[in-house]
């Protein structure tokens, strides 16, 4: 339990306060209280500590402000034009920004490999007291204090036994339960069976062997020790060989004696002798069993020598002759007399050597100025190996043994107090010289200046000031996260960060801190990992101190987002109900639940245990009730966690079927955001998934939540629902393999009744519907069903859909989705309908079909070399699918030996068959021991790219949030070139109504006719699409720039364009006339589009009525409220909010015609207006009821509708339509009556209203165009002139007004594309 009012304790031992860890974890420690200041939030969640004054970010509320006082500067000055900042930007959210992909990130490895422990301590002393070796000079007088005790005042075997057991309490003060054995003035035989004995008790644990040689000669140039015998009389070597075999590995070497080093240099020399005499024997001998064991790795042995080879140890008499040993097993006490001692500037006079001795407090008591001083020296210590070795070396010496570590951190002591005496310690594995001068030591020199300036105070009864170290520290470490990044070196305060977190009074403070540097990237996640922080920041998920909660949600969404295999621990130690209580408080943020459910899910994710203890928690209530929340990111990833904690779980799944979680999962099929949608589908698709229970219930279930998914998402605009939608519904092909099956014969026995009888299906099931479309006669009958099929299937999902019929909505689905205009899905789809099919095209299932295939390939000259299903299929595509796909793990049908019964399809399924009982299989013959689990057969990444968001910056700000950037910057350029742009075509504008587009400025040939043409807003470029290509040309400098295909089906074509975010970036919106749309980025761009620059697909209108007379789709973009109005060859005209990827409305237009032009009123007000090919001009308001949404009907014209316009001009409220016939009319969309009517020239094909001027365009395919005002006056006619002067120009296809300046751009059905502008700007130039 956690008690009581005391601090925590190091994970690491820190100087004389020992920390013992249990199972490679800490021990208990007290619970955390309540901190005078709490945090507080800034927008997005992110927890930001109130104490002390925090950075200031620029995501803090004060730089949510500076961006708008920013757009409002240079609104309020002129610069930019309000409207620029408030016209939204479509389709710039991540999920089209950047790919739908993990983050790739290699963690580091940060866990420590092979967590030992010192478990035996070996003593051995060789002082021989009173009797000074014969090879070492002494001076008088000199250093005599062995283990702070002088041997003179003893007597020569007491003052041993007494030196022997200070020794063992000093290390015991480090490792207390470890066996210690001393061997005091030994013989060879004492040290020989020493080490055996504790070789043999330890097993693999490592030993330490501490030498002191004081009272012998100095080691030998081979390194030999030197030993008594048994009188005393003689000194014996004993050889480092011997010593290495006797303790075996793993071991630590403390050798406090003069010419250490080549102790340390001769045992190294043996290591690589023993290891290449181990390999000669093994190659010599290679079918032994000795030689199949791991040789001894006696490099990794570690080894801590006084001094190199050739130095004598330091005999100054303030110092104690084990200086070594002093400063390895009692460093403050050491430190403190060192520094006194060099006190050179005499700061502090009046601290003497006996006031360093009087130093009150306990070592392990951090309330204490002793206490203090030591967890100082800790930290330092710590950062300063942290910042001066490698991260491996870091790991093994400071991090895998607790002894091996305290040693190691004073080791860096005894660098620092010996050189200054000329004397190098050495070190194996080395220790760079470099941390005797770190900067380090002068920060601990100013906490002993701060900390003994108190003590004759102290010593005379006064308080203990703390000290402000750890202060100071942090506040070095918040400077930092000021101004680093990835590209500086790390933060060299991040252990001490660390140590802090042990304290009540800096905790907050701290994980603040360690929050903000963690968002910094994985890189600093991996940092922080590192440096040790992951059981410090586990065990913290045992305190109740809410103020807590939402920097250590953060912070182990951080963590969990780089690295998910923390979710052991998280487990096995009960944290995770710490997240689960987050998740169910509902008076804590938003955010922060979403992090809490976040983590949840990487803890339970692949982790069938935490599966198991996560159910018995409450997972799954827990979730439901956070369901429909308010906030999108919740909803999202609470229905992502339900999708991953019952995936391949049948127990979960079974509790969420109790608490019918899945129908509370229904209503987010139709929710606002696209990620909501997904995250819905993917939940409910890893419900299907599960396959250890196919019982009757379990397929009602799923036939049931399938029915769900396709009628809420089968028409979704989102490429990613509708790719997520794929992928649920593969687990439906999975588990009822059979019944799909069925269908594609059913399927193919009624294509093959069509092909004898000529007589089209679709048609038959719609027989109120009196023209449908018949494709391209070079189609087959089979490409003709496949073609049909999907748009029945589409259209019967509007209602609900009997049980009878969910396979075969879902194949009509997936064979939809397989022309899917984004190719993501499409190949999704056909991977599924390749399960089907190669199910399908087994003999031994259908045997009737192989006699049907034999028959209908005597009927035609060339057998299919694929299946029937995918035939209308790209067959590249399909070829790659085959190769590409990763296949389901299957059972192999036994085969028999002799040739299957040839049933038909009746014999084999009979009508007493259960709905969902998967039918006659021979797999029902394997042993239930063959089989096995369904694999996917394919997935998706939208998970893992949701939480990708954690592993990045959540605390910066998004890029259109913050002033600095260059995203930003950008912004400000184009809109301020904007302004000036309109405030320079503002005179051009004045002078519309009465200037002349008779001057041919651009004349160039297209490779294909124009259907639509565009012009930039800013830009001289001009947009034409053809038939299959959208072609980019600069009109100034009369090139093409760029030229792509739309990528649709070679027997469909553009029909109508329209610009995306035109006052920024602009984007092409391409509606084909089968009803699909793409839309474009880097349009501009020369060199092929790539995948990337199809920012998103979907069909956009359903039932195509083809007629003699086809207009394709027709499309009208709103900028302001992001709705698409979509229609042309249908009977409906559908609104779209492209915003949230979501179908708005369906009018019926109520008429047999089709709608021939679109467009809406500037204002957002829901007014749009539709003309038709009967003559009719309908005005529609979207707010009301679909039934009811026509509110007006505009009669008058003899002919069809070509074009209809409601310009941003002086007259609003506004509708121009012109039909074919030449007549251009006028309506006030307030009354039915027209105000004016214009007779222009007749066959028109084309009109266009010019946005901002009075004018008005029409061409005609009579090789003419006119320019008109609104008064009804010509202003210009360009025609067809013969001669060699005379001006060229085709029936016209298209025309265009420039949105700002009085330019017009007209297309001809000969291919040429012309601009005519009011003043001769350039010579027209023919190409």
């Amino acid at each position: 339990m956690i008690n009581g009012n005391h601090d925590l304790q190091p994970v690491t031992a820190g100087v004389g306060q020992p920390a013992q860890m249990i199972n490679g974890m800490l021990p208990d420690f007290p619970i955390i209280t309540m901190a005078p200041n709490g945090p507080f939030l800034i927008p997005g969640g992110i927890p930001v500590s109130l104490h002390p004054p925090p950075v200031d970010f620029s995501c803090t509320p004060s730089s949510e402000s500076a961006i708008q006082k920013r757009i409002n500067l240079l609104v309020n000055e002129g610069q930019t034009d309000p409207t620029d900042w408030h016209t939204p930007l479509a389709f710039t959210q991540l999920r089209h920004t950047e790919p739908i992909e993990g983050y790739e990130n290699s963690v580091e490895s940060w866990r420590v490999k092979d967590r030992m422990k010192t478990v035996s301590v070996a003593l051995v002393l060789c002082l021989n007291v009173g009797v000074d070796p014969p090879d070492v000079f002494k001076p008088n007088p000199c250093a005599r204090q062995e283990c702070w005790l002088d041997p003179s005042a003893l007597g020569s075997q007491k003052a041993v036994e007494t030196i022997g057991n200070a020794l063992q309490k000093q290390y015991e003060r480090w490792q207390p339960r470890a066996r210690y054995k001393q061997s005091l003035d030994p013989t060879i035989e004492d040290v020989k069976k020493l080490c055996i004995s504790s070789r043999k008790s330890s097993k693999d644990e490592r030993i330490l062997f501490h030498y002191n040689g004081h009272g012998v000669p100095k080691p030998t140039a081979n390194g030999e020790i030197w030993v008594f015998n048994k009188n005393y009389t003689q000194y014996l070597p004993l050889s480092v060989f011997d010593l290495q075999t006797w303790m075996g590995v793993p071991s630590i070497y403390v050798y406090d004696c003069c010419n250490a080093g080549t102790i340390v240099q001769s045992f190294l020399t043996f290591a690589d002798s023993q290891e290449e005499e181990y390999e000669f024997q093994r190659k010599s001998y290679p079918d032994s069993d000795e030689m199949r064991e791991t040789p001894p790795q006696y490099r990794q042995c570690i080894h801590l020598a006084a001094c190199a080879g050739g130095e004598e140890l330091p005999t100054n008499p303030d110092l104690p002759a084990d200086l070594f040993t002093a400063c390895l097993t009692t460093p403050i006490k050491m430190a403190l007399r060192w520094y006194t001692l060099q006190n050179k500037t005499r700061l502090l006079p009046e601290i003497t050597l006996d006031m360093i001795d009087k130093i009150p407090g306990q070592m392990n008591d951090r309330r204490t100025m002793l206490g203090e001083l030591n967890w100082i020296f800790t930290a330092v210590t710590d950062t300063i190996a942290w910042n001066s070795v490698s991260r491996d070396l870091f790991h093994r010496l400071f991090r895998q043994d607790l002894l091996v570590a305290s040693l190691f951190r004073n080791f860096l002591l005894a660098e620092r107090v010996m050189r200054s005496y000329n004397c190098s310690p050495i070190s194996f594995p080395n220790m760079p010289h470099s941390t005797a001068q770190h900067s380090m030591w002068e920060t601990w020199d100013f906490a002993l200046d701060a900390c003994l300036c108190q003590l004759p105070a102290v010593l005379e009864g006064g308080q203990y000031m703390p000290s402000a170290f750890f202060t100071e520290q942090l506040t070095a470490f918040q400077v930092w996260l000021t101004y680093g990044s990835e590209e500086r070196s790390p933060p060299e305060q991040l252990p001490i960060v660390l140590q802090v977190l042990l304290s009540q009074s800096h905790r907050l403070r701290a994980l603040d801190l360690l929050g903000r540097f963690v968002d910094l990237g994985p890189w600093a996640v991996n940092q922080a990992l590192s440096v040790g922080i992951f059981p410090y920041v586990l065990k913290l998920l045992q305190s109740s101190a809410r103020e807590l909660r939402p920097l250590l949600v953060f912070i182990w969404a951080k963590i969990l987002a780089v690295d998910d295999t923390c979710q052991g621990e998280v487990i096995r130690e009960g944290a995770h109900k710490y997240f689960f209580d987050i998740l169910s408080d509902s008076y804590l943020p938003v955010e922060h639940r979403t992090m809490a459910a976040f983590v949840i899910s990487r803890t339970v994710s692949d982790n069938i245990p935490g599966k198991e203890i996560a159910l018995k928690d409450n997972l799954i209530p827990i979730c439901e009730e956070q369901i429909l929340e308010s906030r999108g990111n919740l909803r999202q990833w609470v229905a992502i966690c339900l999708g991953i904690f019952w995936t391949k779980h049948a127990n979960s799944r079974w509790a969420g079927v109790r608490y019918v979680v899945y129908d509370k999962l229904f209503p987010l099929l139709h929710d606002p955001v696209p990620e909501v949608r997904i995250a819905a589908v993917f939940a409910l698709g890893t419900f299907m998934g599960n396959d250890e229970d196919r019982s009757e219930h379990a397929n009602a279930i799923d036939s049931a939540i399938g029915m769900q998914l396709v009628n809420a998402c089968a028409s979704d605009a989102s490429p990613l629902v509708r790719m997520e939608l794929v992928g649920a519904l593969q687990w439906l092909v999975l588990h009822f393999e059979a019944q799909f099956t069925s269908i594609a014969a059913q399927m193919e026995e009624e294509e093959r009744s069509v092909e004898q009888s000529g007589i089209n299906i679709a048609a038959q099931k719609d027989a109120d519907t009196t023209d449908k479309r018949s494709p391209e006669n070079h189609l087959t009958t089979s490409q003709q069903m496949r073609k049909a099929a999907p748009n029945v299937g589409m259209h019967s999902f509007g209602g609900p859909v009997f049980h009878g019929n969910l396979f075969r909505n879902v194949v009509k689905v997936l064979m939809n989705y397989a022309r899917d205009p984004f190719p993501d899905v499409t190949h999704a789809a056909i991977a599924v309908l390749q399960v089907i099919s190669d199910r399908y095209r087994q003999p031994s299932l259908l045997a009737s079909i192989s006699r049907l295939d034999s028959h209908d390939h005597s009927q035609h000259s060339s057998p299919k070399s694929s299946s029937d299903l995918l035939d209308s299929v790209p067959r590249e595509l399909e070829t790659s699918l085959r190769i590409n796909t990763v296949r389901q793990v299957s059972i192999e049908s036994k085969k028999s030996s002799h040739e299957p019964t040839q049933l038909t399809y009746s014999q084999k399924y009979t009508r007493k068959r259960g709905m969902f009982d998967p039918g006659p299989s021979e797999d029902e013959e394997l042993d239930e021991d063959h089989k096995v689990k369904t694999e996917a057969i394919f997935t998706t990444s939208f998970v893992s790219w949701c939480g990708k968001a954690f592993a990045l910056p959540l605390m910066k700000p998004r890029e259109d949030q913050d002033p600095a950037a260059a995203r930003h910057f950008q912004k400000e350029w184009k809109y301020i070139r904007n302004k000036v742009l309109r405030a320079n075509c503002a005179s051009e504008i004045q002078t519309a109504g009465v200037a002349r587009y008779d001057v041919q400025a651009f004349m160039n040939r297209n490779h294909e006719i124009p259907i639509r043409v565009q012009f930039d807003l800013c830009e001289p470029l001009l947009y034409v699409a053809g038939r299959s290509h959208i072609s980019t040309w600069n009109y100034e400098k009369n090139f093409r720039v760029a030229s792509f295909p739309n990528g649709h089906s070679r027997h469909n074509r553009i029909s109508d364009v329209a610009l995306l975010n035109r006052h920024y970036s602009p984007f092409i919106l391409v509606a084909v006339d089968d009803g699909t749309v793409k839309v474009w980025k880097n349009i501009a761009f020369p060199g092929e589009r790539k995948q990337e620059d199809l920012v998103t697909a979907w069909q956009a209108l359903p039932e195509i009525i083809s007629s003699h007379r086809a207009v394709g789709t027709v499309i009208d973009w709103e900028p302001m409220s992001q709705h698409l109005i979509v229609g042309g060859d249908a009977k409906l005209l559908r609104v779209w909010n492209l915003e949230s990827e979501t179908r708005i409305v369906d009018i019926p237009t109520r008429l047999d015609s089709s709608a021939s032009s679109i467009c809406s009123d500037s204002t957002s007000t829901g007014i749009f207006a539709a003309g038709y090919q009967d003559g009719s001009v309908r005005l529609y308001d979207r707010r009301c009821p679909a039934y009811d949404a026509q509110v007006m009907i505009f009669d008058g014209h003899a002919s069809s509708v070509v074009s209809t316009k409601m310009p941003e001009n002086v007259l609003f409220h506004k509708i121009y339509s012109g039909s074919a016939d030449g007549d251009v009319k006028v309506w006030d969309a307030r009354v039915p009556n027209q105000v004016s009517s214009n007779k222009t020239i007749p066959g028109m094909t084309a009109m266009d209203v010019h946005e901002k001027a009075e004018v008005f365009a029409c061409g005609s395919n009579g090789q003419s165009l006119n320019v008109y005002n609104f008064l009804g006056s010509q202003l210009s006619s360009v025609k067809y002139y013969e001669g060699f002067m005379g001006q060229r120009i085709g029936p016209v296809s298209a025309v265009a007004f420039h949105p700002l300046r009085t330019t017009l751009a007209v297309g001809c059905t000969d291919s040429f594309v012309s601009v005519y502008t009011s003043a001769l700007d350039k010579k027209p130039v023919r190409q």
